[in-house]
Parts: structure tokens; sequence; C-alpha cells
């Protein structure tokens, strides 16, 4: 019986929610319908655009076809499809950053806000508002553009692509939304809203860039995996504007301004951690820090293994000549004295380091702005590489063990965990909006991360890199030599 009446209980506030959503959604979209500034772009986007695609697909079939090459016409016209269904959702991005940042300029935002309308209702409503009108014109876009070509050259586009390009159009459109939503009611202008927008605007439209090399090699399965990213990205935007939206903050911020003194109190401060000596600093990092990223290391520990195993099954299809992997091979070049020389002198151990830290720096740099996810990709590859190189050996007729053995562990056992405790570091500092505790701003919680960070990256993996670096150049060839030699 409580069971039931809990389900019912979270059932109806769901409902609620949704009607209280409508509300503004339906006042939003009923207000842009009566402004001529959005609905003549719109318009036009839906029933000029289409017919000039349908006109661009006509002169490039003709065009392929008289020079006998008809098969890039038909990979051009999805392309042009999913161009006409791309176009009038970026509508939604303007009318989206335009939200909260528009209404606090017009001087109607306040009384939006002392409505009885819930927090999420209001967010969801104006989410929906911006999505309707532009999502309503992208479809009628493709409609008129199949409609054209059916009568025109007689395309008719396969089930399974028309709703990929359906998918992606809708995805899309909600993930541009999401964000512009959490920029617009972050910032205190349109004009610092549309500045913003371009870390949406440029991602999407490389991804959209990324589609059309998919669609130009047919390989239309994939597209289904950007679905589903999109979608998750979708979600983790709606969970982070729900969890920062709130009215009493929005009312009262002011004009943004850079104060580099609290910044640094506040990075400072996380940074210390409460700590007085160097001494209990770096115990603090070891019982504090470390721990609390537990679960990001395991996260990062499983994406690495499972670079090294796609590396390694694509030995199978990009399959290197045995005899430039062949340790056999290479232990009787390394018997000669000048082979095992060369193997011997290796690189300056300064410069390796160099090289580890300005990588690890640059996967920061951009896990901080894509929630960690560049950063993770980043580590996999040269993990991925080592497992790429050890399906090699085997199909060679090699030892897995010795490959790994002779080239990798001596320095690997001081490289993968820094590697690995980097990529969890990252990863805390590229969700750390999606996690602000209450009482705290963005900024505050970016930079208890982002000294979290800091702390494990000076305290752990620095002096695991310098171990690396000396291992990899003094200990791994003469290890090398001694196993391939032996």
């Amino acid at each position: 019986m409580v069971l039931g009446a809990g389900v019912k209980k979270s059932t109806n506030q769901v409902l609620e929610t949704i009607a209280g959503a409508w509300i503004v959604a339906r006042r939003e979209i009923r207000d842009q319908l009566r402004d001529w500034r959005i609905l003549t772009p719109i318009i036009i986007l839906t029933l000029f655009f289409p017919l000039l695609m349908n006109f661009t697909a006509q002169q490039a079939m003709g065009f392929v076809t008289r020079y006998g090459a008809p098969i890039i016409g038909d990979r051009l016209i999805p392309f042009l499809l999913l161009i006409v269904g791309f176009f009038p959702i970026s509508i939604s991005l303007v009318i989206a950053l335009e939200s909260f940042a528009g209404e606090r300029e017009r001087l109607s935002l306040e009384p939006l806000l002392a409505t009885p309308l819930t927090d999420s209702q209001l967010y969801l409503g104006k989410i929906v508002a911006s999505l309707v009108p532009p999502l309503g014109a992208s479809y009628l876009g493709i409609s008129v553009y199949l409609v054209g070509l059916v009568l025109s050259i007689g395309w008719r586009p396969p089930p399974q692509l028309l709703l990929q390009v359906l998918a992606l159009t809708t995805i899309q459109a909600i993930v541009m939304v999401s964000g512009a939503v959490v920029i617009s009611s972050l910032t205190t202008s349109v004009r610092a809203a549309n500045l913003l927008a371009s870390f949406i605007i440029i991602p999407v439209a490389e991804l959209v860039i990324g589609e059309s090399v998919i669609m130009f090699w047919a390989r239309y399965e994939i597209l289904w995996w950007i679905v589903l990213a999109l979608a998750l990205i979708a979600l983790v935007f709606g969970r982070m504007g729900l969890r920062l939206f709130n009215r009493e903050e929005l009312l009262g911020k002011e004009i943004d301004v850079i104060d580099l003194r609290w910044v640094w109190q506040q990075f400072w401060r996380a940074f210390r951690n409460g700590t007085k000596t160097p001494i209990e600093w770096y115990k603090n990092v070891l019982s504090c820090s470390l721990p609390a990223a537990r679960w990001e290391i395991l996260i990062t520990t499983g994406l690495l293994a499972a670079g090294y195993i796609i590396g390694f099954r694509l030995a199978d299809t990009f399959t290197i000549p045995k005899d430039l992997v062949n340790l056999d091979a290479l232990g009787e070049t390394l018997k000669n004295p000048e082979g095992s020389i060369v193997l011997l002198l290796g690189l300056d151990w300064k410069w390796i380091f160099y090289n580890n830290v300005r990588a690890l720096a640059l996967a920061t740099l951009l896990g901080a702005f894509s929630l960690g996810v560049l950063a993770e990709i980043l580590l996999m590859v040269p993990i991925g590489i080592i497992g790429y190189f050890a399906g090699n050996v085997v199909l060679a007729g090699g030892d897995t063990l010795q490959f790994l053995t002779a080239f990798v562990l001596p320095h690997g056992v001081f490289e993968i965990p820094a590697a690995i405790i980097t990529g969890s570091a990252i990863l805390r500092l590229g969700l750390a909006a999606l996690s602000v505790p209450k009482g705290e701003s963005l900024g505050q919680s970016w930079l208890k991360s982002l000294a979290e960070c800091a702390r494990i990256g000076i305290g752990l993996v620095l002096p695991l890199l310098i171990c690396a670096a000396v291992v990899e150049v003094y200990v791994t060839p003469r290890i090398a030599v001694w196993l391939l030699t032996g």
C-alpha cells in the first residue's frame, strides 16, 4: 500500500510539472507566433530553403550523371536532407538564448518568476517553447524537400534513413536548446548569451560536418550511435539546467564582473584544504582527494582497458607486415652491438617528461569544456596504440607478455597510473557543473574542482611522470635488450 501511494504521488508530481510547464510554453509560443521577426525567418527557411536544396539536388544529379558518377549524387541527396532539417532548428538557439536573458532586459522576468509555478515548471516550459516552433518548421521543410524530390527526380529515401534524419534533427535541436537555456539562465544580457553560444553552435556545426562525411561513405549505422550520444548529452544539459536554475539568484543577478582576487582566494582555499605545511598537504591529497575520485578512477580504468581491447582487435583489420613486428627478428638485430647501442641511447628524460605533461595539460583543457569526454578519448588513444601493436605481435607469432614487458611495463607501472589519476581528476572537473552543492554558484563549484585537479596533478601525477620518464630512458631499453637477446 505504501509503495502504491508513493508511485501515485510521484505520478501526480510529474503530471503537475508537465501541466505547469505547458502553461509557460503555451504563453511563449503564442508570443513567438505574434512576432514577425521570428515568423519571417522560419517561413523563409521552411519554404524557400528546401526549394533551393531541391534545385541543388537536381543540378548535382544531372552533373554527376553526365560524367558517369551517379553514386555521388545518391550520397549528396541525403546530406542535403539533413541540412534542410538543420537550418530551421538553428533558430531554436536564438529563441532559447533569449528565453531568460531577454526577459530580464524587457523587464518581464520578475512577473514571470513571481508566479506560483515551480522552478522545474518554468525551466521546462522555456525549453519546450524554444523547441516547438523551430522543430515544426524543420519537419515541414523536410516534407517540402521530399515532395520536391519525388516530383522532380523520383527519389524516395529509405525508411531507415528518413528515421535517422528525423532523429538527428530532433536530438540536435534538444541539445542546442538545453545548452542555450542553461547559458541564458546564467548570463545577465542577451549579448553575453549570444557570445557564449559559440560553445554550442561550433561543436554542433562540426558534428554536422562529421555526419556529412558518414553519409558520403554510406556508413549510416554509425548515425544511430551519434543519436545515442546526443541523447545522453541532452540529459546531461537538462539535469545541469534544472540543478542550477534558481529564481531568487536569477532576480538578484547583476552584471558579471571578473574579480581575479576572489577567484584566486577561492582556488587557493580549496587547494590548501585547511592544511598548513607541505607534508600535511601531501597527506591530505592521499587521504581526501584520491579516495574522493574512486568512482572516476574506476571509470577511467575501464575506458583505458576498452581502448586497449579496441586497438588489439583493430590489428585484425589493419595488419602490419610480420617482419616489422617480429620479436625474434628484433632480438637478432639487438644482438648486434650497434643495434643495442641505438636502442640504449634513448631520449632525454626531461623531453619525455615535458611531452607527457603537455599531453595531459591538453587533455585537461579539452576535458574541462567537454564534460571530460575528450580527455578520456585522448587518454585512450595511446593505450589503444599499445593494444594495436600487441595484437600485431600476436599475429606475427610473438608473445604479448614479452612485448609488453620489454617495451611498456617498466615505465608503464608509473605512466599508466598517472594517466588514470589524471583522467579521473579531469572527469571530476568536467562534471563539476552537474553536481553543484546547494548554496554554491557554478563558478565556486568549478574552482573547487579545478583546485582538486591541481592538487592531484602536483601531488601525484607529476612525481609519477618524472619516475616514468627516467625509467623509460635508463631502464626500459636495457630490459628490452635483455629479454629479446636472452
